[in-house]
This record gives C-alpha cells, sequence and structure tokens, in this order.
C-alpha cells in the first residue's frame, strides 16, 4: 500500500498520487545529503578517490577495502530505499527490475555518466517524455521511447545533458 494513501492530488492540473511525491520528496533528500557526503566528508573524498584511482588511493593510506565495503553497502541501502519507494506504485513483479534498470541507464546516458544530479535530471526527463508519450501517441509505445531517446542521445549528444567535455592535454 502507498505511504499516503491512494486519492490522487490535483497540482497545477496535473493529477499525481501521493507515492509519487515521496519519491520525488525521498529523491531531492537523498541527492542533497549525498553531494554532500562526496564533496564535505573525509570519508566521501576518500571513495571519490578509490573510485578514481585504486592503488593511488591505498597510496595515500585510504583503506580501500573499507571504502569498497562501504560503497557497497551505501549501494545496497539506496537499492532498498528505492525499492521501498517504488513498490507501491509499479506492484512489483519478480521481472520489473529489468525494465527500471534499463530505464535508469538511459536516465544516466540523457544526464551524463558520471553526473548524479544529472541522472536525476535525465530521469525526470524520461519520466516526462514517456508520460507524453503515451498521452499523445499510445500507451503501447510507452516503454519503446527511453530506447528511441537513447539513440538519438547517444548519436547527437554522446556525452549527454551535463558530461563533462573531454579536453585532451598537449
Amino acid at each position: 500500500p502507498a505511504f499516503s494513501g491512494d486519492e490522487p492530488i490535483q497540482i497545477l492540473g496535473a493529477t499525481l498520487m501521493p507515492q509519487s511525491l515521496w519519491v520525488l520528496g525521498v529523491t531531492a533528500v537523498v541527492v542533497v545529503v549525498l553531494w554532500y557526503f562526496f564533496t564535505r566528508t573525509l570519508t566521501g573524498k576518500a571513495m571519490l578517490a578509490t573510485s578514481y584511482n585504486r592503488l593511488a588511493a591505498e597510496l595515500v593510506g585510504i583503506n580501500t577495502n573499507g571504502v569498497l565495503f562501504m560503497s557497497f553497502a551505501m549501494s545496497a541501502a539506496l537499492g532498498a530505499l528505492g525499492g521501498i519507494l517504488v513498490t507501491p506504485i509499479t506492484l512489483t513483479s519478480y521481472d520489473a527490475g529489468i525494465m527500471l534498470g534499463l530505464k535508469g541507464f538511459v536516465a544516466a546516458v540523457l544526464g551524463g555518466l558520471g553526473n548524479g544530479l544529472g541522472a536525476v535530471v535525465g530521469g525526470l526527463l524520461v519520466g516526462l517524455l514517456e508520460s507524453l508519450g503515451a498521452g499523445y501517441l499510445s500507451s503501447a509505445y510507452k516503454d519503446a521511447i527511453p530506447f528511441v531517446l537513447i539513440l538519438f542521445i547517444l548519436f547527437f549528444m554522446p556525452r549527454g545533458l551535463f558530461g563533462a567535455r573531454v579536453t585532451d592535454r598537449v
């Protein structure tokens, strides 16, 4: 069951389920907490250093095995939180994760790989385009829209919307 009931809410002419607002709110909180963790704490910076170059992180004294364990624990906790939030919306079955994972990959590519905030914006854009496509075209094409979108993104904007520009040092 949803956290706040099943009665839809009207916001600026759009009909939203309360569970969707929970997803948006918790996502915003998680993004801010992760941003703070990775930019303002030594543990977060150690995790970033380990992800960039494990050997260099070990050489400066970072316990890379502990960092790897913590990164797996954090990813498991975030995955569990996502599952708890999404289950009332999707009525999850054993194979629902495949499509969610593929759409998440499309969102990450759209936002720019390596950019967490870009992935969130990419996810919002994928969801918006899916809803518009289902409303204006046909709901039968709803799941195909992200995959057509990733083709256009990879052809015309391979770094995504917020991906860093690659420069060669000479």
